[in-house]
């Protein structure tokens, strides 16, 4: 059960928690590709290819494994290798990564996400903790949240204990005074609960839990949560 009395702050994961990223990054990848037929060419065509995609992942997971954390700088260094392979300008890797990065922050919210961050910030400082690369001023979030914590930024990512502990220092509290909120069982809810802190799982889609422990709470949404706190 949810000790709430305990609770003085919340983080929330990004991706699937207040948003679907999978249209998110289809249409981000849309975009960059038509920016590619239009400037390089031969790399949008290596792009349109699964194999060599894959071929090009696998590359960077192995000769840059310093990358791991960081998904922006594994999607730029992605599009140079394509372009010097495809025998185009490495140069235009940054031109295309922002024109795939600006993509990614349109995202859409689930219809449960702006009104309960309005209705918790009002009541508790937030911390956005992410693995990915959304950045919450250009998703149009950042008014809701005190502090934004990113794997790329502090090297290690979900769910190692150090960045929820990171979460916690953002707003000067310790791991038990914080609830984590996220959908994914392991990287957000066990990783939190491992961290010392608690944790709510946001099972939108009525998934099983796949591990021994078990989060405080499971929510189907958003709304659930605020209504423990009326």
């Amino acid at each position: 059960m949810l000790d709430i009395g305990k609770i003085r702050a919340i983080s929330f994961d990004l991706d699937d928690t207040l948003w679907p990223i999978w249209p998110t990054i289809e249409r981000a990848e849309k975009t960059l590709h038509d920016w590619l037929v239009e400037h390089a060419p031969m790399a949008a065509a290596l792009f349109s290819s699964p194999v060599a995609l894959r071929e090009i992942r696998d590359y960077m997971a192995a000769n840059r494994p310093e990358l791991k954390h960081d998904l922006s700088a594994i999607r730029r260094e992605s599009i140079r290798l394509a372009l010097y392979r495809a025998g185009e300008n490495p140069l235009l890797a940054d031109r295309a990564f922002e024109v795939f990065f600006a993509e990614r922050q349109r995202v859409t919210l689930y219809d449960d996400a702006r009104d309960s961050l309005v209705f918790l910030a009002a009541r508790f400082p937030l911390v956005s903790l992410s693995n990915g690369n959304a950045d919450v001023a250009r998703v149009g979030l950042g008014e809701y949240f005190r502090a934004s914590i990113t794997a790329r930024e502090f090297g290690v990512g979900k769910p190692d204990p150090r960045i929820f502990h990171a979460a916690a220092g953002a707003v000067d509290l310790t791991p038990e005074n914080v609830l984590h909120v996220g959908d994914d069982a392991t990287l957000d809810a066990l990783g939190a609960l491992n961290a010392g802190m608690q944790a709510a799982w946001l099972n939108r889609s009525d998934n099983l839990w796949p591990h021994e422990v078990e989060p405080q709470v499971t929510l189907a949404n958003l709304t659930e949560l605020c209504e423990m706190f009326r």
